[in-house]
């Protein structure tokens, strides 16, 4: 709080009352480090667009949150009903994860792009 306060030009006792607010309110749901994936060996990252029959989309997407090296999944407009943003250790593991996609019930396509360069990857927004 300290730090942060010098940072903002506040005291450390405003900056501790602001962030309890903000907890309270839901803004900040948790703290985590930010780590280099690659260095962890996720050398690939994969997008991936699912199309589902028959009005299961929120179902599978639930379904498919809970696989390992998934990141994000996104319900969004257009010809596609989801995307998944899902990283891995090597091919083979990229391989399972999309054959696995395509025998789970209701997904009817699942179109995989490899991430080649990453040129930003930050989801931290400015408060």
């Amino acid at each position: 709080m300290r730090q942060m306060g010098t940072e903002l030009g506040l005291s450390p006792t405003t900056v501790a009352s602001r962030v309890a607010r903000l907890e309270k309110e839901k803004v900040l749901k948790g703290y985590t480090g930010m780590v280099d994936t690659v260095t962890l060996g996720y050398d690939l990252t994969a997008v991936t667009e699912i199309l589902v029959s028959k009005g299961k989309l929120l179902e599978m997407e639930k379904e498919i949150a809970k696989l390992p090296g998934v990141c994000a999944v996104y319900d969004v407009t257009g010809e596609i009903d989801g995307i998944v943003v899902a990283k891995f250790h090597d091919r083979e593991e990229l391989s399972k994860f999309t054959k696995g996609l395509l025998t789970m019930p209701f997904v009817e396509r699942a179109i995989t792009h490899v991430v080649l360069t990453t040129v930003k990857e930050d989801f931290r927004l400015p408060v």
